[in-house]
């Protein structure tokens, strides 16, 4: 580790054990849809209203209702019936996550990109995830879906935090690096910061602890699993790592025989694009 990068972490992390980093709020739509999806009564007209004020939203949502994840029989073209297509739950769980995806904008070329594939990598292993958990009856595919897509939020103040920093801004090898050491701390942080219930608060610390051993399957199973899968036949160091081999993928009581199950997680990898 360079001198820059291993000062750079040290100063971030005593940011953050003293509460002094700055940490995006979320967004007040995503906190309407929280309160909404805890009334038991509301109705799709109701909940219809409170995506559609926003208007980003609503259009990103609509193309993944129409995804190959989630494609209907017929082309949805509004919020009603997207709402109504994937039911209420789901609903709340995925406009949650694609709100926190509006977050992810720079104002360098630089960051926007690694924004951009730091988004891509989580809708990914929100597909995978997504996937794997249909036939878990334990575990919710929204949540799953919803865990795929925060499990690096904590790579987002860091790079707001580069961008105020030219010498690790300009310095590729050294931002890699305390994103990788950095991000999962300042992830549940941020989780927690934002009332995440504990199942997913603890996704970023935990997804990369590959001697993990759940008491059942859960969302940290799933995106652990989901995330190797996304290495495969990469440089990427998870590469190496055997699959078949990890807790995670028993607790998940997955099979690799026949080839079967790599191809349906190479094929949800891409279907929230």
């Amino acid at each position: 580790m360079s001198k820059m990068a291993d000062e750079v972490q040290r100063n971030l992390i005593k940011a953050i054990d003293r509460d002094a980093l700055f940490l995006p709020t979320l967004p007040e739509v995503a906190l309407k849809i929280r309160l909404a999806a805890e009334d038991t009564e509301i109705s799709v007209a109701a909940l219809s209203k409170v995506i559609g004020s926003d208007t980003a939203l609503s259009a990103r949502l609509i193309k993944v209702v129409n995804s190959p994840l989630l494609r209907p029989n017929f082309e949805v073209s509004d919020v009603n019936t997207a709402i109504t297509r994937l039911g209420v739950n789901y609903t709340c769980n995925l406009a949650i996550g694609l709100v926190v995806e509006q977050m992810f904008h720079a104002k360098s070329g630089v960051i926007e990109q690694k924004m951009r594939d730091i988004w891509k990598q989580s809708l990914q292993v929100a597909g995978i995830s997504y996937s794997l958990c249909l036939n878990i009856l334990n575990l919710k595919p929204d949540q799953a879906t919803l865990a795929g897509l925060i499990h690096l939020i904590g790579v987002l103040p860091i790079l707001t935090y580069a961008e105020d920093h030219f010498e690790l801004l300009s310095d590729p090898v050294s931002l890699n690096h305390v994103i990788e050491h950095i991000h999962p701390i300042i992830g549940e942080r941020l989780l927690r910061s934002w009332d995440f219930p504990e199942h997913l608060a603890t996704v970023p610390t935990q997804y990369q602890n590959f001697e993990r051993v759940s008491a059942s399957a859960d969302y940290i199973d799933l995106v652990q699993v989901a995330t190797v899968h996304t290495y495969r036949d990469t440089g990427h160091p998870f590469s190496q790592i055997d699959i078949s081999s990890l807790p995670a993928f028993h607790a998940l009581h997955l099979d690799l025989a026949g080839g079967q199950l790599a191809a349906q997680m190479d094929e949800a990898k891409v279907m929230l694009y």
